[in-house]
């Protein structure tokens, strides 16, 4: 479990980094946008597709960080009324089928990033999918954030006092 959790630890502290990367690129395009028109009298027509594409990918990947942090929305009134076997069968059958959907959302990204392939985005003369490219991945690693908290947090507690020591 300790590898479990190292793995959990460096992925999303990794995620993290890449979300506030995108985050800080797409406020300085946002802002030489800004600089361009106003101060410079010449906008860029590239900037403003490039800030659009930052804060998707910002966007998809901090989804990721807020699902491994269990900032879904939950219905404490059912919580509260069940054992505590019947909330863990409760919270893993909300996590499969939250991991489910989050799964079939990123066939269907992949599908759609495959089939956009050959278009390009042209202010910045890339490809759409690498824009596209955030759904799947932000997907599938939601969909894996769902099943690591869990993983992490019903592990047994001799492992929890394995690692303070």
């Amino acid at each position: 479990m300790t590898l479990l959790r190292r793995i959990d630890h460096w992925l999303f502290k990794s995620v993290s980094l890449l979300a506030q990367l995108f985050l800080i690129g797409a406020v300085a395009a946002g802002f030489w946008q800004v600089v361009a028109r106003f101060v410079l009298s010449s906008p860029l027509d590239w900037s403003e597709v490039l800030t659009r594409a930052l804060l998707i990918w910002a966007v998809l990947l901090g989804v990721v960080l807020a699902f491994r942090q269990g900032a879904m929305l939950g219905v404490q009134v059912l919580r509260s009324v069940l054992r505590a076997r019947q909330r863990w069968v409760l919270e893993w059958l909300v996590a499969l089928v939250c991991s489910g959907f989050l799964g079939f959302l990123a066939w269907i990204g992949a599908q759609m990033t495959w089939r956009v392939r050959f278009q390009t985005v042209p202010s910045l003369d890339v490809s759409i999918s690498w824009i596209y490219l955030a759904i799947p991945v932000g997907a599938a690693l939601a969909a894996l954030a769902v099943l690591l908290r869990l993983a992490v947090e019903h592990a047994p507690a001799s492992d929890a006092r394995h690692n303070e020591g």
